[in-house]
């Protein structure tokens, strides 16, 4: 025979669980401090770590991947990002970089995206330069970064920046050509392929002999 249970104790359970699985997400995010493992795939949006047998999928900045771009394998410091709808999981070769995406994500109105595409088109010490002297045209110059949100990264993190020491510390290769290399990286990014591709056309045409993939992927980011 069903016995039913009281409105009040079906919230209370409801609620105990919701607690659970937050303090259990919350702990899992922190456990991943680092990944150290053989790289089975790499491009400058996102590479495979393998870890005795368990591959990993690791989004990571161009920064980051000009760091371990002739590697074999690497130690990336980790960052698990939660959203209700995905867990993406988040590598940079320095710990100064990382403790700048984490920065930047807690400025309103910036993203993972948007604070992994600013990581992707300017160093992680030109990115504080650019917010120490509160340099509003460079941020700009950023896919996604408007004036407002340009203004907010500045006003936010000035403090933050000036006090940080930023003492970095370290944590399959693909047969395409830089010019095609760059095009997955843009789309990766979230750019749209018609953009994508005039962007790198553009800089493929006016400096053929350039063939720097994370120089093309910078230039082209310019030109979207």
């Amino acid at each position: 025979m069903l016995t039913q249970v009281p409105e009040n104790k079906r919230v209370s359970c409801f609620n105990d669980f919701y607690l659970l699985c937050v303090s259990f997400y919350q702990v899992h995010r922190l456990m991943i401090a680092y990944i150290d493992g053989k790289l089975t795939f790499k491009s400058p949006a996102l590479v495979h770590l393998d870890v005795q047998g368990l591959g990993y999928e690791v989004q990571i900045s161009l920064h980051t991947y000009a760091r371990i771009q002739h590697l074999d394998r690497c130690k990336l410091l980790t960052f698990l990002h939660i959203k209700e709808d995905a867990h993406t999981l988040y590598g940079f070769f320095e710990e100064d970089e990382r403790t700048l995406f984490l920065q930047l994500l807690g400025v309103s109105g910036v993203g993972a995206s948007t604070a992994r595409m600013i990581l992707s088109s300017l160093k992680p010490g030109e990115v504080k330069q650019a917010i120490a002297r509160e340099d509003e045209k460079l941020l700009e110059r950023i896919k996604g970064i408007g004036a407002k949100t340009a203004k907010r990264i500045i006003l936010e993190l000035k403090d933050k920046v000036q006090k940080s020491t930023g003492s970095p510390s370290s944590g399959t290769g693909q047969d395409n050509t830089p010019p095609v290399d760059a095009l997955n990286a843009l789309l990766a990014l979230g750019i749209a392929r018609p953009a994508a591709e005039r962007a790198v056309q553009k800089v493929t045409r006016s400096f053929p002999e350039n063939q720097d993939l994370e120089w093309l992927i910078k230039e082209a980011l310019k030109n979207v």
